[in-house]
């Protein structure tokens, strides 16, 4: 059975300048979230999360068959069961963080991954589009944002109507991990309308699997709700 659960730091919980610091590294919050769910021991990863700051408060989504564990006493967990009851034409309202990104060959013929919204700039650029005659980045996150989600969503189970679905909130994060031997750099967009149900199935199964690639820093979990 699956769970939805919803974390939100005790009051008073800490007075660390550390963790406040932490929580702005994407890094950081994966491996605060792993904590939570792993109870200290090694597993490959079972859960989707999503953080965001509410009142300057970090607050979790996360879908999980496994239960967190507060091994540091600091965080009020609510919990749900979570078996929606889903049929096809059903319309749901949502909300999404993704990490949208394209696959193409290089020269070379290696796979590289491009961020939508910047690889959009780039052609732009190579067409010989003057900067004044270039759409505001606003607009290439819309439009990028929107026709990456939209290639996707047959097999995810569901379809979208441009008209019913915003992507905004881009945002380009960059840190490195623990060891400070890798940069790691990734894209995120926040997508929020209205999408029908196609496939119950599979649409359960993305509920439960997410979309996307980087779910271990926050991509990837699609809340839905009733209209």
């Amino acid at each position: 059975m699956q769970h939805l659960y919803r974390i939100r730091l005790r009051d008073g919980a800490t007075t660390s300048a550390g963790f406040w610091q932490a929580i702005q590294n994407p890094y950081e919050v994966h491996a605060m979230v792993w904590r939570i769910f792993s109870d200290g021991s090694k597993k490959e990863r079972d859960f989707l999360y999503r953080m965001e700051m509410q009142e300057r408060t970090p607050l979790i989504y996360a879908v999980s068959e496994a239960d967190p564990v507060d091994l540091d006493g600091i965080w009020h967990v609510e919990q749900k069961d979570y078996c929606p009851a889903l049929k096809p034409g059903q319309r749901l309202g949502f909300s999404l963080r993704a990490n949208p990104i394209r696959t193409k060959r290089d020269e070379k013929g290696q796979q590289k991954r491009h961020d939508v919204v910047m690889d959009a700039k780039r052609l732009l650029k190579e067409s010989g589009c003057p900067p004044a005659a270039r759409p505001p980045e606003s607009v290439l996150v819309q439009k990028e944002g929107y026709s990456w989600l939209a290639s996707r969503c047959e097999n995810l189970g569901f379809s979208m109507e441009e008209g019913m679905v915003r992507a905004d909130g881009y945002h380009q994060h960059r840190f490195r991990k623990w060891n400070g031997k890798m940069n790691v750099a990734i894209s995120t967009i926040d997508f929020t309308g209205v999408l029908t149900v196609t496939d119950p199935d599979r649409f359960e199964e993305t509920l439960y699997t997410g979309v996307g690639s980087a779910k271990s820093f926050g991509c990837g979990l699609l809340l839905v709700r009733p209209l």
